[in-house]
């Protein structure tokens, strides 16, 4: 089976063997909202982590917008967002920030008859096609590049996350990075002004757009890349190097990750690094720090369902395409667990080991 076909039965959520647990007989849940992209993942450590220590997730992948609303709301016991929240942000809101994996994002193409990681892009073509100046495939800026490729007069239709996301915070930082006139443009956000294209909600609905528009371009979470056995490209990074949207270009991004970078949130986007992919960066999760009674259970829940994560879920993750973190960042998590989540009464909530 290649690379894919595993991926997309991972993601159907069919547990290895070696996963399998007595289920508990006491049964928690709880509950959190936001980013799409790390829905995969939470979706099979939830069943996992529910036989294997009773607590399971129910989660609403609403995008990184809605889950920082929510949180801030207080409805769900934590939020979850691809785009970190600064130190003022997590301090208005009574916020703890902390990483649970690392992602990426890759553009994917609808091209007829250009196969997978074929197509060659560099950032300059990049900024051309997202600001709509680019009309057709056989532009011959792109032939240049890509002489091998037979590229057709097929007009370009630039696909983009119309709600609030995390994923675009990833992708329009990495513009903005390449970009002056990006920067001082549309710029980075979770929701941006597009210049040019067509939006939708939810990396699934970016990836139904280039599905079923030939000649589309969008930028989607790699995971929903492969699962949906969409066609991606490789890019020319800030070292001059094509690279392709594969883990060893993943894994070499988050080698140079700095987990003691505030609030968890290291920069790890268009480093001028040999084999790095340009656009792979932590998702977060948000949890109060100051959870009120009825909520404390829910925060002592959400605690337990990471730590189990962090010990047990580095296989799914790996399964699915992301990228876990080391085990020194989980144990800086936990510290800060201990350090900064209270109950109404001012004791730790997390009591756990640290380490």
């Amino acid at each position: 089976m290649n690379r894919r076909s595993l991926l997309a039965l991972a993601a159907s959520g069919v547990a290895a063997p070696a996963l399998l647990r007595p289920a508990f007989a006491q049964q928690v849940q709880i509950t959190g909202a936001g980013a799409t992209f790390p829905r995969p993942l939470y979706d099979r450590w939830s069943a996992a982590a529910r036989d294997a220590i009773g607590v399971s997730l129910n989660y609403q992948s609403i995008g990184s917008g809605g889950g920082i609303n929510q949180i801030a709301a207080r409805t769900v016991d934590f939020g979850a967002s691809d785009a970190p929240l600064t130190t003022a942000q997590l301090t208005e809101r009574n916020l703890l920030q902390f990483p649970t994996v690392m992602g990426s994002v890759v553009l994917s193409v609808n091209i007829p008859g250009v196969a997978d990681n074929a197509l060659r892009l560099t950032p300059e073509l990049i900024i051309e096609i997202f600001f709509g100046r680019v009309q057709f495939w056989n532009d011959p800026r792109i032939v240049e590049l890509n002489r091998e490729l037979r590229l057709p007069r097929l007009p370009v239709s630039v696909g983009y996350r119309a709600d609030g996301s995390g994923t675009t915070w990833v992708w329009t930082t990495y513009l903005s990075r390449i970009s002056e006139e990006w920067r001082n443009g549309p710029g980075a956000g979770t929701s941006v002004r597009w210049p040019f294209g067509n939006g939708a909600r939810g990396n699934e609905g970016v990836s139904n757009i280039i599905r079923n528009t030939p000649g589309a371009i969008g930028y989607i979470e790699n995971a929903y890349a492969v699962v949906n056995r969409m066609i991606t490209t490789q890019i020319r990074n800030k070292a001059g190097q094509f690279v392709r949207p594969v883990p060893e270009t993943f894994n070499a991004t988050a080698a140079a990750a700095d987990w003691t970078a505030p609030n968890f949130a290291p920069d790890t986007i268009d480093l001028a690094l040999p084999n790095v992919w340009p656009a792979t960066s932590p998702t977060y999760i948000l949890l109060p720090t100051n959870p009120v009674a009825d909520r404390v259970a829910g925060s002592r829940n959400t605690m337990r369902f990471f730590d189990w994560a962090f010990r047990n879920g580095s296989q799914i993750a790996s399964s699915l395409e992301y990228i876990p973190l080391p085990t020194s960042a989980h144990n800086l998590i936990r510290a800060a667990w201990a350090r900064s989540v209270r109950d109404p009464s001012g004791n730790p909530i997390w009591t756990g080991p640290t380490t």
